[in-house]
Order: structure tokens, then sequence, then C-alpha cells
């Protein structure tokens, strides 16, 4: 049953890029709707279920919150974005350096890390060079794509620190309606103050976003906060890291698009190299990617 339910989680996230790339509306629309609708969806439940832990949030939870809500929209209004601009197989792998900006923002912090650790962080960089200098060579879209998707994997990593420090003293339902109701409500503004249309789209547009709601931001991303009760953090981990592969497969056969073999040799360096990181630096519980 835990081999099946790891199965749907990296499906439902692998989902996430090749839906949000073809879905007709803006990147921020998409970025607000998948967190308002999944807060549509959880509040009511944490509200009946957990009224006395939600009356228990101190304003320094309040605080903490608000700034991983902050961090989460800034990771989805830059991978969104990238995710129109380059190709899904580069997007995915670029953002999931979230793992390795972990461990770099360890360091910052003081912590020492390990000769495997680096390591795995100087392949998994060359990777990154690898996918920039094919995408290069394409168009300056692109490019600039990549840029986006490492931003969204470093503003991602912030979030997960953050939301690590959060869970400390909060519940997976209280956190996560806190962090999601923040980073919509701060999506909503950037969408109001930029002229962004957050209505009047296709059917099938709006088919795309509860797909992607349901998909990544609900079942994908609920189960693995179920996982983590029943496999450690670093098989889960490991296991998270194959969205980046399930991702390109996916964006092909959904999409049709066939990036270059370069990007798939920058992809392997990535992936292999933050499967170093990632056991060579178990994460603690709350530090395992859950946001794409």
């Amino acid at each position: 049953m835990t081999v099946l339910l790891a199965v749907v989680a990296v499906l439902g996230v692998s989902l996430s890029g090749p839906l949000m790339a073809g879905t007709q509306a803006p990147a921020l629309a998409i970025a607000f709707w998948r967190n308002a609708l999944a807060e549509v969806v959880l509040l009511p439940v944490a509200a009946t279920r957990r009224r006395r832990e939600l009356r228990a949030i101190t304003r320094a939870d309040l605080r903490t919150c608000l700034f991983a809500g902050a961090a989460l929209a800034a990771h989805f209004a830059t991978w969104v974005s990238a995710l129109k601009l380059t190709s899904v197989a580069a997007a995915t792998a670029l953002v999931s350096m979230q793992v390795g900006w972990i461990a770099l923002i360890d360091r910052l912090r003081g912590k020492r890390i390990r000769l495997g650790v680096a390591v795995g962080l100087a392949i998994s960089f060359a990777g990154v060079l690898v996918i920039t200098g094919v995408d290069l060579t394409l168009s300056r879209d692109a490019l600039v794509g990549d840029v986006l998707a490492l931003v969204g994997g470093l503003t991602a990593a912030v979030y997960t620190v953050a939301g690590a420090r959060a869970r400390e003293s909060l519940t997976t339902t209280a956190y996560t309606v806190l962090c999601y109701g923040a980073c919509a409500a701060i999506l909503l503004a950037v969408c109001v103050v930029g002229g962004v249309p957050l209505v009047g789209f296709e059917a099938e547009a709006w088919a795309g976003i509860v797909a992607v709601t349901v998909t990544a931001q609900l079942l994908g991303h609920s189960v693995i906060n179920h996982l983590l009760a029943v496999m450690s953090p670093m098989v889960v981990s490991l296991v998270l890291l194959l969205e980046v592969p399930g991702a390109a497969i996916l964006a092909a056969a959904m999409l049709g698009q066939a990036p270059g073999v370069g990007v798939y040799a920058g992809l392997a360096l990535i992936l292999g190299g933050l499967a170093v990181v990632v056991t060579r630096r178990p994460p603690a519980r709350g530090e395992v990617p859950d946001s794409d």
C-alpha cells in the first residue's frame, strides 16, 4: 500500500509542470487559483476538526507562516512563469535544486557541509550549467525561464526552511491553511496591482487549473504528508526526485515537448548530484520538498 501511495504522490506532483505549462492562463493567475482553491477545500476541514489548534496560534506563529507564505508565493510566481518560457523538463530539473539550496542555506546558518554533500552540489550545479548553456543557444526566453526556475528553487528552499520552523509548534493542517492563505492573498494583491486577469478564461484553462489543484496541490502533497509518517524523510526526498523524469516524460506525451540531448544530460547530472546530497544530508522531517 505504501508503494502504491508513493506512486500516486510522484504522479500527482509530476503532472504539475505539464498541466500548468499547457494551461492557457497567465502564470500568476494559475499560481493564485491553485492556492485559493486548495484553501477553499482545506479551511472548512481545519475549522471543524482543528478549532482548538487554530485558537492556540501565537503572533510568532503567524509571522512565520506569513513569511513562509510570501516565499511560497515567490516560488509559484517564478516557477509557473518559467514553465511558460522554457521546457517542462528544464524547469522541473532546475527548480528541484531546492534540495541543494537548502544545504547552502544551512551553510549560511553556520552548519558544516560534509564533503559528500559538497560533491553532490558540484555535480548538480554542473547540470545547471549544461541546461542553461543548451537553452542559451535556443532562445533568450528559454534562458530567462531557466533563471526563473532556479529562483523558484531558491524561494522554495526558503519556504521549506521557514515551514520546518513553523511545524515545530503547528500541526501540518494548521500550518498549511495559514501558509496557503497567506500565499493566495499575496498573489491576489500582485495580480490586482499588476492588472493580471483572474477570470474570463476558456473552459479548458479552468479545467487545467482545477486539475493541477487536485493532482499536485491536494492529492500529491497530502499523500506525501502521509508518507512522512510511515517512511523516512530521506526516502521520501529520494522518491520525490522522480518528479523530474516523470514531468519530462509526461510533458513529452501531453505537450509534445522533446528537449535536446543536452537538457537530458543536465537533468541526469542534477538528479545524480541531488541524490548524493539527500543521502549524505538526511533532511529533517519538515524539510522535504512539498510545494510544486
